[in-house]
């Protein structure tokens, strides 16, 4: 009997290999083959496996994406997301609070965003780079740019909470974004399950419109200062 899993988290060939050894340990199974790519697992066995036996197994960063019961709603897997943001948005108005103007808090939530989410890509370099390169153009063709990267947010995020050479951290921007936006798109339009390493790989982030949003309104907002 073969049988065929959906199975979101999968970044890289370590994590399909993890998935791998535990499917193995199913009772009857024969056979297991695991696409990080494709977030499937095909498995041969002498008997019916059942959706709660798969998740059973599975490591907490897994999700089985065929068993509705098991798979968070949209809203709870980017609950992390949406923390963080409200978090940049409160410390920006609190530096402000005394005299906010839109064009000096832009710089500082800008600055904030760009060093906190460079902070989880350091996490596990190794996982970011390789979730990556599953979308962003230039990363999956130039496969040390994906190590680069957060460097060079976290280098943007000093220039613009130390306001040095603005207008070339903000061409920056506007130009990396948009690289990484083009992928995202792509990846949305292709429907498939990829994860968002806009967090790293340490939070369990689905590629969702929200990971559009983010990036575009961090575009909008250099595109506004550069006018």
């Amino acid at each position: 009997m073969t049988q065929q899993f959906s199975i979101q988290g999968m970044t890289c060939g370590s994590c399909a290999q993890q998935v791998q050894t535990a499917l193995e340990t199913l009772p009857g199974v024969t056979e297991v083959e695991v696409s990080h790519q494709r977030g499937t697992a095909t498995l041969k066995s002498n008997e019916h496996i059942k959706d709660a036996q798969v998740v059973e197994v599975l490591p907490a960063k897994y999700t089985l994406t065929s068993d509705v019961s098991s798979t968070p709603s949209k809203a709870r897997q980017l609950y992390p997301l949406f923390l963080i943001f409200g978090y940049l948005v409160g410390a920006t108005l609190l530096i402000h609070k005394d005299a906010f103007t839109l064009s000096n808090a832009l710089p500082d939530f800008m600055g904030l965003f760009f060093i906190v989410f460079s902070f989880f890509k350091f996490l596990d370099l190794k996982g970011f780079q390789e979730s990556f390169r599953m979308y962003d153009p230039l990363a999956k063709h130039l496969h040390i740019y994906g190590w680069f990267y957060p460097f060079l947010e976290l280098a943007l995020g000093l220039m613009f909470l130390m306001q040095i050479e603005l207008t070339i951290a903000l061409w920056a921007t506007v130009l990396v974004l948009s690289i990484t936006t083009f992928g995202v798109v792509r990846a949305l339009l292709s429907k498939n399950q990829i994860q968002c390493a806009c967090l790293g790989s340490v939070l369990n982030l689905p590629m969702t419109e929200a990971t559009f949003i983010e990036n575009a309104i961090m575009i909008v907002m250099a595109v506004f200062m550069l006018l």
